[in-house]
């Protein structure tokens, strides 16, 4: 059950949580999220989706006072919008990416790789291409050796044949935590990330900044790269119905799907009691 009182920070996930399947966010969610922030509590965009787009992220979440983005990467304070301030942006060298991917290919076989490299609006990534990729033109083909030559914000993996799940759990055992962090967020790839990186120590920068107990956060989510967020935060943690089993598992309340306006729906009932 909700704690009484409100929350003093709201962080959401977008794609699958706020994002409708049609790519869309509605007029109803935009207009709950606006009560929030009026109502004096913060609110934080968690995404998985690298700083090449963040004009598409802000439209989408038009109210965040902060981003979390490339599932904690990069970190954003946009409280004024004339001039917004990174707080974090972590890398991974390409010289340390090189030998997970290999040691992963050993243990699995063939992957196809994508690396993001670029920050600049709607810049590609950069790699092998892939037809369970979704975003084709948003990719420039690039040999391996040259996608590892500097540091990257992230790197996208997929072994043909294996189940993402399956890859995730592969990467989990055989990358150590001290190299590298991997996660998935539904997009049929695995995503290796710097070291010590995920939303919830991304969403830590922000309560830092703040001064907001984690104690006091309210989270919602609904893929495994969510799952760091939903162990931080102690005020509440909200998988939407559409979420994956671990999040539903790891979730305080379950809310209507994406489809279904659910987060909106949980805040719109917060504010009203």
């Amino acid at each position: 059950m909700p704690r009484p009182g409100l929350p003093k920070l709201v962080a959401t996930d977008l794609d699958g949580t706020i994002v409708r399947n049609d790519d869309t966010v509605s007029a109803y969610t935009h207009e709950v999220l606006d009560r929030v922030r009026a109502a004096g509590i913060p609110i934080v965009g968690a995404t998985g989706r690298g700083p090449r787009l963040t004009e598409l992220t802000r439209n989408d979440i038009r109210d965040a006072d902060f981003l979390v983005m490339a599932n904690g990467g990069r970190v954003v304070d946009q409280t004024d919008p004339a001039d917004p301030i990174v707080l974090r942006d972590a890398r991974l060298p390409g010289r340390v990416l090189a030998p997970v991917i290999a040691e992963l290919e050993a243990a699995v076989g063939p992957l196809t790789v994508m690396v993001e490299a670029l920050d600049g609006h709607d810049d590609p990534l950069w790699g092998d291409r892939d037809p369970a990729w979704r975003y084709p033109d948003r990719l420039e083909p690039r040999a391996r050796a040259d996608c590892f030559t500097g540091d990257v914000i992230k790197a996208f993996a997929r072994a043909p044949g294996h189940d993402v799940d399956e890859l995730l759990a592969a990467a989990a055992r055989i990358v150590p935590p001290a190299t590298a962090t991997v996660t998935q967020a539904g997009l049929g790839f695995i995503e290796i990330l710097p070291p010590g990186v995920d939303k919830a120590t991304g969403l830590a920068v922000v309560a830092e900044a703040i001064g907001v107990d984690p104690a006091d956060v309210l989270v919602f989510g609904d893929m495994p790269n969510d799952l760091p967020m939903f162990g931080w935060a102690g005020w509440g943690r909200v998988a939407v119905a559409n979420a994956h089993p671990l999040v539903r598992a790891a979730a305080d309340e379950l809310t209507g799907s994406n489809e279904d306006d659910g987060v909106a729906v949980y805040l719109d009932r917060l504010l009203s009691r």
